[in-house]
């Protein structure tokens, strides 16, 4: 059930959020589809949520783009640098290496950083990602700027379990433009990632659907044997 309110507030522009696993990174992501992203959503991200706002992009768009994980970049510039190489040794704690690929701005915002030049950043790369041009991509943003982008793992949830492979398979699951802006809640009291307990209120209080990642896994586990 949650599921399926989560595919409809998705749908229809509302926030969502993704609790991955306890004994990964146990945080909970508040989502929005990045093509019904307004700047009022990255102020609530901003102000609620309080973690990095990142575009969650599905693995086939990025590779179309030509876009590369900022891990590669950095360990192949140890041929001008060693550090660089040391810099992309070993593992997040979490065990997975991260996601990120390089930050952008779209070309007709300001510094970058305000809700609205990221929403207008975000949703002109939603519309990128509907219809992959590689040179419109070019023409229309710069980098390094402020929305980082997140590449998601190839084969989704047989691969990794990350936020950015949970929220791409949900948008997936919607049929909508496999492009997501997310957002880590944190705890302004703890100084930590927002516990379960907490985001279970805020979503209660928020009417916003709280989906975990074993929904996810076992709906692509089930559309694998199917």
């Amino acid at each position: 059930m949650t599921l399926t309110q989560a595919i409809e507030a998705l749908k229809a522009g509302r926030f969502v959020m993704v609790h991955d696993d306890k004994g990964r990174e146990n945080e909970i992501d508040l989502v929005v589809a990045a093509e019904h992203i307004t700047p009022a959503h990255v102020a609530t991200m901003r102000q609620d949520a309080g973690g990095l706002l990142c575009l969650a992009i599905a693995n086939e768009i990025t590779a179309r783009l030509g876009l590369v994980y900022m891990h590669d970049m950095i360990a192949g510039m140890g041929k001008v640098n060693p550090v660089y190489s040391r810099l992309t040794e070993g593992r997040a704690a979490y065990g997975d290496k991260p996601s990120f690929s390089i930050y952008v701005n779209h070309r007709n915002t300001y510094t970058g950083i305000t809700d609205s030049d990221r929403a207008l950043t975000i949703s002109e790369m939603a519309k990128i990602c509907k219809n992959v041009n590689v040179e419109e991509f070019a023409k229309n943003f710069h980098a390094p700027g402020h929305v980082p982008i997140l590449i998601a793992a190839k084969n989704l949830l047989a691969e990794r379990n990350g936020h950015t492979e949970l929220c791409v398979y949900l948008m997936k699951l919607a049929g909508m433009t496999p492009a997501v802006a997310i957002c880590e809640m944190m705890d302004s009291q703890t100084h930590k990632a927002l516990s379960i307990e907490k985001a279970s209120a805020y979503a209660k209080r928020s009417g916003i659907p709280l989906v975990e990642a074993s929904e996810l896994k076992e709906a692509h586990q089930r559309a694998r044997v199917a």
